[in-house]
């Protein structure tokens, strides 16, 4: 009780809300989903390419990231929709995606027959994208004006890693349903899907989960938002801001590194094809450092958030010697 009284007052401040503790990411999605059906009674969902929200079935219907993620598992819903997810290093432009979702409402997809859009904030398994400034602020209007549910799925990019507590909060924008998992108990086994109040109405018996919210992933939970609350949000934007200059720096003299984004704790390194994405992550496996690819060519850096400035200099030192 005490973690869903503290993530509702942090999540979605000064808003009446609830929260419905699972096991998982993938479950917490699979709650979300519900929801937004119950509480819009219409039957479909919007997504985006490159998504990546979970393998259950459900979750897997709006996953796009990867066709070996869906390959022999059709069919899946076929009431969700897809969008191209706007980012300046796929060349897709906001406008682009706004004008897709509006031909998908007046063809495929009516306004009023979808219950909600689902979106993170920054792509994942996608290649960590971070979007054009003005893509959630508009994404929040355009669903506001139909009806729709906006639901953010932080469960990479929230609990402090990007440097605030919730990766919508760098465009000031608050969605009506938001998922998180990972790092909301530093490990152990915890999702949560938080909603409004007045959307999360449905009665005893709507939904349930056997282990969600066990007390001891509840009490991690609980010690780690007092870490985050202690400096570890502002560890993740400063460590990060350095990881950042550092990446630049290298990709100004290596050819191959095409771009480096991110925010906080959450960035990326793209590179010019993917055989030297996989090779760049087995060098620094072999010098000791842990990375892991993301979307077709990028290679993720998200590291633990008590990340410290010796540490991540050691880390873009390995980095540099992998490239070398």
């Amino acid at each position: 009780i005490e973690l869903a009284e503290r993530l509702e007052a942090k999540i979605l401040p000064g808003t009446p809300a609830k929260v419905f503790f699972t096991n998982s990411g993938a479950e917490a999605i699979e709650g979300a989903m519900k929801l937004a059906r119950y509480a819009t009674g219409r039957p479909s969902y919007i997504a985006f390419i490159g998504a990546f929200h979970g393998r259950t079935f459900g979750a897997l219907s709006l996953t796009a990231s990867k066709a070996s993620q869906r390959r022999r598992f059709a069919p899946l819903l076929s009431s969700v929709f897809h969008a191209p997810y706007p980012s300046a290093a796929r060349g897709v432009t906001t406008d682009q995606t706004m004008a897709h979702i509006e031909e998908l409402f007046s063809t495929v997809a009516p306004a009023e027959s979808v219950a909600a859009v689902f979106v993170e904030p920054i792509q994942g398994e996608g290649g960590y994208l971070v979007p054009p400034d003005d893509f959630l602020p508009r994404l929040r209007e355009l669903t506001g004006r139909y009806g729709i549910l906006l639901v953010a799925d932080e469960v990479q990019s929230g609990m402090g890693r990007t440097g605030n507590l919730l990766a919508v909060e760098h465009w000031d924008v608050e969605p009506d349903i938001v998922c998180l998992a990972k790092g909301i108990a530093s490990g152990l086994p915890l999702g949560a899907f938080i909603a409004r109040a007045e959307q999360m109405s449905w009665p005893p018996g709507s939904h349930g989960s056997t282990f969600g919210g066990n007390p001891l992933a509840c009490a991690a939970g609980l010690v780690t938002l007092d870490l985050l609350e202690e400096g570890l949000m502002e560890n993740a934007a400063k460590v990060g801001a350095q990881l950042q200059d550092g990446l630049r720096e290298i990709a100004s003299t290596h050819s191959e590194i095409t771009d480096v984004r991110g925010l906080g704790l959450m960035l990326a390194l793209e590179l010019k094809t993917a055989d030297q994405a996989n090779q760049l992550v087995q060098r620094a496996f072999e010098l000791g450092l842990l990375l892991l690819t993301a979307g077709s060519r990028a290679v993720r850096i998200c590291p633990p958030l008590v990340l410290d400035s010796e540490e991540a200099a050691t880390g873009l030192e390995i980095i540099q010697a992998a490239l070398d």
